[in-house]
């Protein structure tokens, strides 16, 4: 709940200084800060205590603060909402069709752009210092994407060889497809689908850029698109829309457009992927399940509620990545067996 002291606007301005003081900034000499000017350290840390709600602290809604305690846990959730408040790093993934990793380092470096290597995979890079990689020589010639280090554990988990026919049934502008595609050193087959033609466009320029050559883009506008391809798949790969409450660092103002009945809309999509999509994977074939969210009601409850109903698959493993924890987005992803 807001506490009586701040429910005015006049008394969220004054809170908001106090803030800004605290952090060390220097605040305007607006009317609105006049009386605020005259503290000292001290007597505003001494204000901003008798603050008692931690949505407020942290900058979320009520409501959304109150969910994610519940579902998290309070313990687990006061070290997310903090974390999500703080910048983002800029992680790349080397293009390994084109150069290694350390070959580009040292290639950013004489474009003054400082990398470094990331564990655990080996084609991972994060950026010293942000700066804006997208006028490198190396990203027009297709040397890397900028992809967050949580999103490039997805991918691997479907062990994707080459030969394969892999389907990835929510690809969007094709981050995941294209790390696919290195994987299976683009021999193979990847079918790279959405319900929005635009975004597929978008993957194919960015194929194109990066030289892989075995990406067939396909739009999903019935549910014929989906049934054509059942029993066809080695590997299916469903990155599904979420609630983006893991990556919240790069759009803060999400919180503010989300509420539950948005958040259960989305859930009803994740279902009906779950329970139609499925049917693409042949028998031992893999199936991942991904989301950029860290709330439970998207992640484990969604697979453990489908593996329950579907006979047909084996929960293999299931992986949160939390920001708290490894310094980058809020990620889960789970992999599943078709059983023989």
């Amino acid at each position: 709940m807001i506490t009586p002291e701040i429910t005015s606007f006049s008394a969220i301005q004054e809170w908001v200084g106090l803030y800004l003081l605290q952090q060390g900034y220097e605040i305007p000499n607006w009317a609105i800060f006049e009386h605020i000017h005259s503290l000292d350290f001290n007597a505003v840390n001494s204000k901003i205590e008798t603050i008692t709600s931690p949505a407020i602290l942290q900058s979320y809604p009520d409501w959304l603060y109150s969910r994610l305690e519940d579902e998290l846990g309070k313990s687990r959730w006061e070290k997310e909402a903090v974390f999500l408040n703080q910048p983002a790093d800029v992680f790349l993934r080397v293009n390994t069709l084109k150069v290694n990793p350390n070959k580009l380092v040292a290639l950013l470096a004489e474009e003054g752009i400082q990398a470094e290597t990331v564990k655990p995979l080996p084609y991972t890079l994060r950026l010293l210092k942000r700066q804006n990689v997208f006028r490198s020589a190396y990203f027009k010639q297709g040397y890397f994407e900028v992809q967050d280090w949580s999103s490039q554990q997805v991918v691997p988990l479907l062990n994707p060889e080459p030969g394969m026919r892999i389907i990835d049934a929510c690809a969007g502008a094709g981050g995941k497809t294209l790390h696919l595609a290195a994987l299976m050193k683009n021999k193979g087959k990847i079918i790279a689908m959405d319900t929005e033609g635009w975004k597929l466009k978008i993957l194919m320029e960015r194929a194109n850029r990066a030289g892989i050559t075995i990406i067939e883009p396909r739009v999903i506008d019935s549910s014929k698109t989906i049934k054509r391809l059942y029993d066809s798949a080695d590997g299916l790969l469903t990155d599904v829309p979420c609630s983006g409450l893991g990556v919240l660092r790069r759009n803060p103002d999400t919180k503010w457009k989300l509420n539950n009945e948005a958040i259960e809309r989305t859930r009803l999509i994740q279902q009906e992927i779950l329970e139609n999509y499925n049917q693409v994977v042949r028998k031992g074939g893999t199936f991942v399940y991904a989301t950029c969210s860290i709330l439970p009601a998207e992640n484990e409850n969604q697979i453990n509620a489908f593996v329950d109903k579907n006979n047909a698959y084996d929960l293999m493993s299931t992986k949160t990545i939390y920001p708290s924890e490894s310094g980058a987005d809020g990620f889960f992803m789970a992999l599943m067996k078709h059983q023989n």
